[in-house]
């Protein structure tokens, strides 16, 4: 390799029925007799009853395409928490990897899942690292720097307070797809590797290792004025200390880590998620905003005059700056962003790629093209080029600043200056029943649009040639998302207007936004 980097399901027992004898055993009373007294016969009828424990329960729901990721206190407990160490710990000990590193976010429930995750890990012979609560970008910065090769971050991302998961790094490569669900068919069918003694457990900080690598990489050529906007996740207090390291004048705003999100929700792909953070842009007159996820591997942007700048405009800033160095080089983009986006890329003469939306999914097309960056829509960015491959929205704001301070324009004029047309935010519509997949897929086989190009890598893209439409299945929410993209205010209009038609044709009881 060259570079690196829950909705509800029913309730499945882990072996579908009774309990395996490592559930029995695992789960028996501490106490309980295992063994008749040396020497002291005991009747058959005076023998205790065996214990009858209750059945392990876990949600293959849970186990997503990208990551693991469940609510707390309905799928996720400690216990299953335990049993996803272990499969992951028995995955590594059959790849011949010994160590790996832990980290978490800023949740309530993190330190009790962190507690499950590593006994499990051990249990499997696994060393652990633990590096405490830092974003999600610096448990796969810790891959690297303590040269384990795997890594999992306890972490709900962008979800609800009460949502918790797992993005897990083995060997250098993300799991995701297959790789995931491969984890709950080893506890399922109890494949699980139990080592003669248990690993070890070790706390690192690798804090200010993140901060210096980063510092060493990217200094910005003037002084810039940003407010972070980091919604009382997990970034917000290294995203501020690194854009100050790199020489940029920072006001933080909800830097203050706290797991009930009491100001905002910390996704800044939601519009009305930025407002705070253009109101203070706006009122300190700062060059620009910076707002991060609920565990710091996503950026938002927003400009002095209020406009937010989306991911798929900054990839075309971000591809640009690579391909001056990198001529030539592949840039991949996911199915949600912008059709002037390949464009650029040519025009600077890049290799553009189109693929499956999903971090994990876009890191391994990353390392199958050799791709130098890639970018999705939600705001994850991929720099392979001076970094790491994996998507880190701290990281990835260092560089827009380091690009925009090199020129002498505002940040915001450069910004401006970027192709743009008519586009909509995602947009999300509740699945009927609860299912997504089922409903995109019966909408790809009924679905009849004139004159346009199809594609179905991630569910239905269609495009003319002044604008595209997008129906696909989240894969970590019951719902669609759905984008719109065109030339003009008309083309956006028409392109909507046939959507609607298709879409009611499958389901007239969808609620449309548009």
């Amino acid at each position: 390799a060259r570079r690196g980097g829950g909705a509800a399901g029913d309730d499945d027992e882990a072996a579908g029925g009774a309990p395996t004898l490592a559930q029995a055993i695992r789960q028996a009373p501490a106490g309980a007799a295992t063994a008749t007294t040396a020497g002291a016969p005991v009747p058959v009828e005076a023998k205790p009853a065996p214990a009858v424990p209750s059945p392990v329960r876990i949600d293959k729901g849970i186990f997503r395409a990208y990551d693991i990721r469940g609510i707390v206190g309905q799928t996720l407990d400690a216990g299953v928490a335990e049993l996803i160490g272990h499969a992951v710990g028995t995955l590594m000990f059959e790849k011949g990897q010994g160590e790996i590193v832990v980290g978490r976010d800023g949740r309530l429930s993190g330190p009790d899942l962190v507690a499950g995750l590593v006994q499990g890990l051990r249990k499997a012979g696994r060393n652990v690292v633990d590096i405490g609560m830092v974003p999600t970008p610096v448990v796969y910065f810790g891959g690297f720097q303590l040269r384990t090769g795997c890594g999992i971050a306890v972490t709900g991302s962008h979800n609800p307070p009460d949502y918790n998961g797992f993005k897990i790094v083995v060997g250098g490569e993300t799991l995701s797809g297959a790789a995931i669900t491969d984890l709950y068919a080893r506890i399922a069918e109890d494949r699980l590797h139990t080592a003669s003694a248990p690993g070890t457990l070790s706390q690192r900080d690798i804090a200010g290792d993140y901060v210096s690598r980063i510092a060493a990489d990217v200094q910005i050529d003037r002084r810039l004025k940003v407010v972070v906007d980091a919604g009382n996740g997990v970034a917000g207090v290294l995203g501020p200390k690194v854009l100050e390291a790199i020489g940029a004048d920072v006001t933080p705003l909800y830097c203050d880590i706290d797991g009930h999100f009491p100001n905002h929700h910390p996704d800044p792909s939601e519009p009305k998620n930025l407002q705070d953070l253009v109101q203070m842009v706006q009122r300190l007159d700062a060059d620009l905003g910076i707002a991060f996820d609920g565990d710091g591997d996503r950026l938002g942007v927003v400009t002095r005059n209020g406009d937010t700048i989306y991911p798929d405009r900054l990839l075309m800033l971000f591809a640009a700056d690579v391909l001056e160095r990198n001529p030539g080089a592949v840039i991949v983009y996911d199915v949600k962003c912008t059709g002037r986006l390949p464009g650029h890329i040519l025009r600077h003469g890049g290799s553009p790629l189109m693929w499956k939306t999903g971090h994990s999914l876009i890191k391994a097309k990353m390392r199958e093209t050799e791709a130098e960056l890639a970018g999705e829509m939600s705001g994850h960015f991929f720099f392979a080029e001076r970094w790491y491959g994996f998507d880190d929205g701290i990281y990835a704001a260092a560089r827009l600043l380091e690009i925009v301070a090199a020129r002498p324009e505002s940040p915001t004029e450069q910004l401006n200056a970027l192709p743009n047309g008519v586009s909509t935010p995602e947009l999300k519509v509740d699945a009927p029943g609860g299912d997504p997949h089922a409903f995109v897929e019966k909408f790809r086989a009924a679905a009849k649009f004139e004159g346009s190009r199809n594609s179905t890598i991630d569910g239905l893209r269609v495009d003319w040639p002044d604008g595209w439409g997008l129906v696909r299945a989240s894969n970590t929410t019951p719902v669609l998302v759905l984008r719109f993209d065109a030339d003009s205010q008309s083309a956006l209009d028409r392109i909507q207007a046939a959507f609607r038609e298709q879409l009611l044709a499958v389901d007239p009881g969808l609620a449309l936004p548009f």
